[in-house]
């Protein structure tokens, strides 16, 4: 077996972070982690909002049209998740702009020009949209007509959506950077903007955009439909909480069947823009017809940190990568990681997609099971359905940062596709003390705003089941994914 040395060294693809005696990392990979940690707590907020969006404005359209105390309550319960979301998402994410330019000030000297107008579009255009009209959905029911909080409804999930498309806008940028050219500048060469509408809508731009926006509304449905179980769990006749799953699992059936469908040919693009991600993703060495891995699994240490086709227990569809790389060619070439001098960390890429991909065909059954048992109307008398669902509720953001890493490790060793190295971008003055006190600080604050967040939505579930005449007894209370539930309904 490998030393633990060894194994970070072959999973980050950063070099050894530690040399066995030092007490801090690197700058360059403490930098790294930092920035990768930072975004992966900030995207679950974000991903809240985005996702959260419709339900609000649905929920909060329907209260009003049918003046119905279900429709009120579900509104009011998530307009309060939405509004810690958002704040968490703006505490969470404010630092990731000033780490540009204490980790990365290369990357913000060489992209400013591109990267700046998107997050100051973001800020001003979306953030202020958004937080002006979520103040109205919280403080001002009885202080505006019913057009106008409605109309606020809409405003704030489109200040949401609008928010994630100028972030991806960058993010599409470094993916597949066009509308620019390098000049020199002060002795260094930079991205200069040429063409803002090339540089806006990027080849991956919309790819990007439909499959994030999807992801987040596919989370949020798990949420909703986990919370509602567990609410039904605990008061079978919550009338409001059967819609809310009813409306959950419909939500589901739509949108994890489209999340599948859009991957696949989203893959396609990968493969045609950055071939060594696809390859990564594939365990692809070799240049020529690439089998689809159905199912892997490793057969030793070795095959965790090397995941090739000769050291995996693999079920394979013959060729049918080539054909899914191609659109249609059996025989197609595709070009295999031994080609690359640098390839990105392979085995995080390999087994994160495959995490993200196996729990996406699992949304896809428990949102046909749910419709199948709404089609016999029994989606709130099966026991088992209801267990699943709430240990369900949070994988929905696993397998979204799971396809964030997909997309991000996939990247290096580039920070800009072909322009930029992740190796090149980080600051030559941050000392490893620097880095590592810094990496821990956030580590430890982020882990407490997360842990806020859910005693929030702890608290709020056991207000709402306080309010339905559920009294719990201390060891009644809610400590897992799945509670002790009584013998009560039938195991389905």
């Amino acid at each position: 077996m490998e030393p633990p040395s060894q194994l970070f060294d072959v999973a980050f693809g950063a070099g050894a972070p530690l040399d066995g005696t030092a007490l801090f990392l690197p700058a360059e990979f403490a930098s790294r982690v930092q920035f990768g940690w930072t975004i992966s707590v900030h995207i679950l907020f974000a991903a809240l909002s985005i996702g959260l969006a419709p339900f609000i404005v649905y929920f909060t359209w329907k209260a009003i049209r049918t003046d119905r105390d279900r429709y009120e309550r579900l509104r009011s319960f998530w307009l309060k998740v939405f509004a810690v979301g958002f704040v968490m998402g703006t505490v969470t994410g404010i630092p990731m702009s000033f780490q540009f330019g204490t980790n990365f000030p290369q990357f913000s000297a060489v992209a400013g020009e591109l990267i700046g107008g998107p997050l100051a579009f973001e800020a001003k255009m979306a953030f202020f949209l958004e937080a002006v009209f979520l103040g109205v959905l919280l403080f001002g029911r009885e202080r505006v007509s019913d057009r106008t909080y409605f109309l606020s409804s809409v405003l704030t999930g489109f200040g949401a959506w609008l928010s994630g498309f100028w972030i991806l806008v960058v993010n599409a940028w470094m993916q597949t950077p066009q509308g620019y050219e390098m000049i020199t500048r002060n002795g260094m060469e930079v991205a200069q903007l040429t063409d803002p509408i090339a540089a806006f809508f990027t080849p991956r731009m919309t790819w990007m955009y439909v499959h994030m926006i999807n992801a987040s509304v596919i989370a949020v449905a798990l949420l909703v439909a986990g919370v509602a179980a567990y609410i039904i769990w605990k008061k079978r006749d919550a009338k409001a909480w059967q819609t809310a799953l009813k409306i959950a699992v419909l939500i589901l059936i739509v949108a994890a069947p489209l999340q599948a469908v859009h991957g696949d040919a989203y893959g396609r693009h990968v493969e045609d823009t950055q071939p060594q991600k696809f390859a990564a993703m594939e365990g692809h060495y070799e240049t020529g017809t690439a089998d689809l891995h159905l199912f892997a699994i490793p057969t030793s240490t070795d095959a965790i940190m090397d995941p090739s086709e000769e050291n995996l227990f693999a079920i394979s569809l013959p060729r049918v990568g080539s054909f899914l790389a191609s659109g249609g060619d059996f025989d197609a070439v595709v070009k295999g990681l031994d080609e690359y001098e640098q390839n990105p960390p392979v085995p995080l890429v390999f087994w994160s997609f495959r995490f993200m991909v196996g729990l996406g065909f699992l949304f896809i059954g428990l949102a046909f099971w749910g419709g199948y048992l709404i089609y016999r109307d029994r989606l709130s008398d099966s026991s088992l359905y209801l267990k699943l669902m709430i240990a369900a509720s949070p994988l929905g953001y696993a397998a979204l940062l799971t396809g964030w890493y997909v997309t991000e490790i996939g990247r290096q060793p580039w920070v800009i596709q072909d322009v930029l190295k992740t190796s090149e971008a980080v600051s030559s003055t941050l000392s490893s003390t620097e880095a590592t006190a810094s990496l821990v600080a956030f580590v430890v604050i982020y882990i407490g705003l997360v842990l806020a967040a859910l005693y929030t939505l702890r608290w709020l579930i056991e207000g709402e089941l306080r309010e339905l005449g559920v009294e719990e007894s201390p060891n009644d209370h809610w400590y897992g994914p799945i509670p002790e539930l009584p013998g009560v309904g039938n195991d389905e």
